[in-house]
């Protein structure tokens, strides 16, 4: 007797000539089938606008309401948290504005933040990609080179936001897009390079005709271009861009401008009134070219926040109030094994003392609570211990042996 063929039961190809054959109750997909149909229902929901992404009038949220969910998982930062939420709030309005005669036309508005490193800008970024209905991404500056040269093209930005749109290009041409450390594509010095600065200078002016709007031919797999591959128009117009960075030293630029505005007796008495220990709120565009940004860029980031240095009082907070904090999500993981944690209080107020110590902000926060559990997390899975108390006692022998001590002299 023949042996039977296993076949696709839509295109009835053989499964020799496919690279995978889907096996059902009473019937066989290829791959190719898997394919097509995917992409006739992509096309049916364009058709009908059922795409994921969109966003009824009605389900618009209003800025305290985007404001209100930064709060369950970010602890301060009320000015950065009111400017991104009806920086969003704004960027929903523009795509459903209705066109009309009137000749006025909703121009978007990107924004930068700057704020030391730990104080929060790349966790709003990814907190408010949570409350949206259209599509986020967070791309990496540091990575981003001149057209031509070893790195990523500028245009590699929007392959992240094509890939998750779903290559759907009407979805990403209304997305959001999180440019992570901006300052490091900052010029060396306050005046225009000399020499080639593909990975500063250069970068800044690639960005230019995205953050102002214009069509680009993006490579959807990302990579470099090159004259045979297929490319994807996107129209950036309606792209929302968030940038953030530390700028690292932007203070003295602050404080020598601010030192400049008067001289002689007046002067002193504009120095008492400063605020030494948060010269970040001072900031202003101008020190943003100081630091390195040209102009042209400056101008196209109209939206200008600074993020608060985080003291004493917002890191026992971020410890343990948040939804996601550092404490509930060690609690969870011994949870997975049937093991009950807890803390005494004084555990995380020797935790914070240990941060605010070695100046290491919320980031700092994990790696000090890290050092303290790691002993008890490679044990307790093979013990039939079902309790956990962690004292002080216990917290500071930790922190004794370990080398993060050195982190002090350093």
């Amino acid at each position: 007797m023949a042996k039977t063929v296993e076949r696709c039961s839509f295109c009835g190809r053989p499964k020799k000539e496919t690279d995978l054959l889907i096996t059902g109750m009473d019937a066989y997909i290829c791959n190719f089938c898997v394919e097509q149909a995917y992409g006739i229902i992509n096309d049916g929901k364009k058709k009908t606008g059922t795409s994921k992404f969109s966003l009824e009038k009605d389900e618009l949220p209003k800025p305290k309401e985007i404001k209100e969910f930064l709060d369950q998982y970010v602890i301060g930062q009320e000015d950065a948290k009111k400017t991104l939420s009806v920086a969003v709030y704004n960027h929903y309005k523009r795509l459903m504005q209705n066109s009309t005669d009137d000749g006025v036309e909703i121009e978007k508005s990107n924004i930068v933040m700057v704020g030391a490193t730990g104080t929060g800008k790349t966790l709003l970024a990814k907190t408010i990609a949570k409350r949206l209905h259209v599509p986020f991404t967070i791309v990496d500056a540091t990575v981003l080179t001149e057209a031509g040269y070893v790195g990523e093209d500028i245009e590699s930005i929007l392959t992240r936001l094509l890939q998750v749109s779903d290559y759907d290009v009407e979805s990403a041409e209304r997305g959001i897009v999180f440019i992570d450390e901006i300052d490091k594509i900052a010029r060396k010095g306050d005046n225009p390079s000399i020499t080639r600065d593909v990975s500063g200078e250069g970068v800044q002016q690639g960005l230019l005709k995205l953050l102002e709007g214009s069509v680009v031919n993006v490579p959807p797999q990302g990579g470099r271009k090159h004259p045979d591959q297929k490319m994807i128009p996107v129209d950036t117009k309606n792209i929302l861009f968030i940038c953030g960075g530390a700028f690292d030293g932007i203070e003295r630029k602050i404080a020598n401008r601010m030192n400049t505005k008067v001289v002689g007796y007046a002067a002193s008495k504009v120095q008492g009134k400063l605020d030494v220990n948060n010269m970040l709120q001072y900031v202003a565009p101008q020190d943003l070219k100081s630091f390195g940004l040209i102009p042209e860029i400056i101008g196209r980031l109209p939206m200008l926040c600074h993020l608060d240095q985080l003291d004493r009082n917002a890191l026992r907070r971020i410890l343990t109030e948040p939804k996601n904090s550092i404490v509930k999500q060690y609690i969870k993981l011994f949870a997975m094994d049937g093991v009950t944690l807890t803390f005494d209080d004084s555990v995380f107020e020797f935790v914070v003392d240990k941060a605010v110590e070695f100046k290491l902000g919320a980031r700092g926060l994990r790696s000090i609570v890290e050092t303290i559990m790691i002993d008890v997390m490679y044990e307790m899975p093979s013990s039939d211990e079902k309790t956990l108390h962690v004292t002080l006692e216990y917290a500071e022998e930790k922190m004794k042996k370990a080398n993060i001590e050195k982190l002090k002299a350093a």
